[in-house]
């Protein structure tokens, strides 16, 4: 097992599906940082709390990891968290996420995330969870990849003007509708593993932005599927506040 995989084990297992506010400072540095829809936590004081008061939200909450990639010095996970609220009788929801993560050798430095929170209010306002995608195999004894620059430079290229329907990439919970005409695109981490691409990104039209974060494959020159989580819920929300 990589031992930036067994992170990701300790990580998903250890702290979140088992609640253990005593794994985060073994796993990680005391400034380690988190970008999550458009909020940014910044040192463990200001992340475990945080994460404490969701997974007392959802008690027995779990997560499944669906893909990894990873190289000598990045990892990727796309995963869905589904748990039972306790701030809505106990209604269930499932919900897809893709999280990037840098570490320094031996503990995780940083951490950027979007989650499908669209998806999980829908659900937990109709009392009908989604359907939970299969799980990987083996995600923990996946071996790094060598970067591609090339795969790199296509979806750098390909991200400002990406939109759910194109491409055979599945957004969010398959249900998005982009209603954002992005002029451009702020990229705030992106690497390769082979052909797999991960990136965490904004696509920006004048004041408006909706944060992304995605898993895609490159074959032939062009994206040619994978998955893409927005923050759709946070720029609906900044609509409604405007």
């Amino acid at each position: 097992m990589h031992p930036l995989a067994r992170l990701a084990q300790r990580f998903t297992v250890d702290w979140l599906d088992r609640a253990d506010a005593s794994v985060p400072p073994q796993i990680m540095v005391p400034g380690y940082r988190v970008h999550i829809g458009d909020v940014e936590l910044a040192g463990l004081e200001a992340y475990v709390p945080a994460t404490v008061g969701q997974l007392e939200q959802f008690p027995g909450l779990q997560l499944t990891v669906h893909d990894l990639v990873l190289t000598e010095d990045r990892l990727a996970l796309h995963f869905t968290e589904h748990g039972a609220s306790t701030r809505h009788d106990l209604r269930a929801a499932a919900w897809t996420g893709v999280a990037l993560f840098a570490w320094d050798g031996e503990r995780l430095t940083e951490n950027w995330t979007q989650e499908d929170y669209a998806a999980r209010r829908r659900q937990l306002a109709d009392g009908v969870p989604d359907t939970i995608a299969p799980p990987a195999v083996a995600p923990w004894t996946t071996q790094p990849a060598a970067p591609d620059p090339a795969a790199e430079d296509v979806v750098r290229a390909w991200l400002p003007t990406a939109h759910p329907g194109s491409d055979g990439v599945v957004w969010d919970d398959g249900r998005s509708v982009s209603t954002l005409r992005p002029r451009e695109v702020a990229v705030a981490e992106l690497f390769s593993a082979g052909d797999r691409v991960a990136f965490a990104a904004t696509q920006l039209d004048g004041a408006e932005r909706l944060g992304l974060a995605g898993l895609v494959s490159v074959a032939g020159g062009v994206v040619s599927g994978g998955v893409v989580v927005s923050d759709r819920h946070g720029l609906l929300r900044s609509r409604r506040s405007g």
